[in-house]
């Protein structure tokens, strides 16, 4: 399975962008399900309402929900790269906790925030 991180979406949602054809194309071409956390739905329904854009096709995607579970997990890395002084988005901690938890690959551009979690089992999409 491959989780779409926010930045992900909006660049594949975005019909003039280039990154956007050649993720969408990377995604396909691995045959894999594909979803989105609960925590990205609520950044990018926020954001295309916000400028008054579509909602229809994010829709579509599976929507993993945010648990007990990835809470427990969430609040172990956000307390971890805190220590290490590298803190974490708190939504990205909980991002990257559904995704460990699902034994997803995380598709993002972000690396600069996700790369660290890779010493926590992490798995970034190629």
């Amino acid at each position: 399975m491959i989780i779409l991180d926010t930045d992900v979406l909006i660049e594949i949602f975005d019909k003039k962008s280039e990154r956007g054809d050649e993720a969408l194309k990377r995604i396909l071409e691995r045959g894999e399900d594909i979803s989105i956390t609960a925590i990205n739905l609520h950044e990018i329904l926020y954001g295309l309402q916000k400028y008054a854009k579509p909602v229809r096709e994010v829709l579509r995607l599976p929507v993993l929900s945010f648990t007990k579970r990835d809470a427990n997990l969430s609040a172990k890395i956000e307390l971890e790269a805190d220590s290490r002084g590298t803190p974490i988005r708190r939504t990205d901690a909980m991002i990257a906790a559904i995704t460990l938890n699902h034994g997803a690959s995380l598709y993002t551009l972000d690396l600069k925030n996700f790369q660290p979690l890779e010493a926590l089992g992490l798995k970034l999409f190629p």
